[in-house]
């Protein structure tokens, strides 16, 4: 099978399975939408909204967070990963959004790159789901099943190239929902130490489905 082929029956899947897809993160606001990717990383969706609720009824927007000290947003965030810095990140991001862009969060990949705590991720998730543009956010979900699938190759070892590679071979109209079907697969279905393979409708043409469940999918075994 080559590449395109293994494209083709992948993203044929996905669209047939889930035409309709967003994000597990739960919010109303671009602002907030941001500050939830932002507290994110290396933390489960399932914590982030538990922890959003009581964050945003205090700071709903970025006028409201910008007033706060670091040790107010932090009351509501201590439940999750690297919360000092990450409540750090928040307070000095609605500060520049509000000095900057008059509180309201731009859709340019370079300005949502100066933001404190914003990496090309976060930036890319933000363009894709809060501005519906064709970026691809690569997550360790995403570059994980992309490596197992064989949609990229063994030379694509940094987010970047895998997220070049991806918006190279899928097509455009399909970028926004093409991220949270690899990352849900992988949440789900592909799992890191345990994937799902004998439940897994893709071990047909899945080039990793007969190695070891310890596989890490980048092209070498523990």
């Amino acid at each position: 099978m080559t590449r395109k082929e293994r494209y083709d029956y992948v993203l044929k899947y996905f669209r047939e399975q889930m035409p309709e897809v967003q994000t597990e993160l739960e919010f109303s606001s671009v602002f907030q939408l941001l500050v939830a990717v932002i507290l994110s990383a290396q933390c489960t969706d399932k914590r982030i909204n538990q922890v959003t609720p009581e964050l945003f009824r205090h700071f709903p927007d970025a006028k409201t967070m910008a007033t706060a000290e670091v040790e107010d947003v932090l009351e509501y965030v201590k439940s999750v990963s690297y919360p000092n810095s990450k409540a750090e990140h928040l307070v000095k991001m609605a500060r520049m959004l509000v000095e900057r862009h008059e509180g309201e969060v731009p859709q340019d990949m370079n300005l949502l790159l100066d933001l404190p705590g914003v990496g090309r991720k976060t930036a890319n998730v933000i363009q894709s789901v809060a501005f519906g543009k064709s970026s691809m956010a690569v997550d360790t979900h995403v570059f994980r099943v992309s490596h197992r699938l064989g949609l990229v190759t063994k030379k694509d070892n940094t987010p970047y190239k895998v997220e070049q590679m991806l918006v190279k071979n899928i097509p455009a109209e399909d970028i926004p929902r093409a991220h949270h079907w690899l990352l849900l697969h992988g949440r789900y279905v592909c799992t890191s130490r345990k994937p799902h393979c004998k439940k897994c409708d893709l071990n047909g043409v899945c080039p990793s489905a007969t190695l070891s469940s310890s596989y890490d999918g980048t092209g070498s075994q523990p």
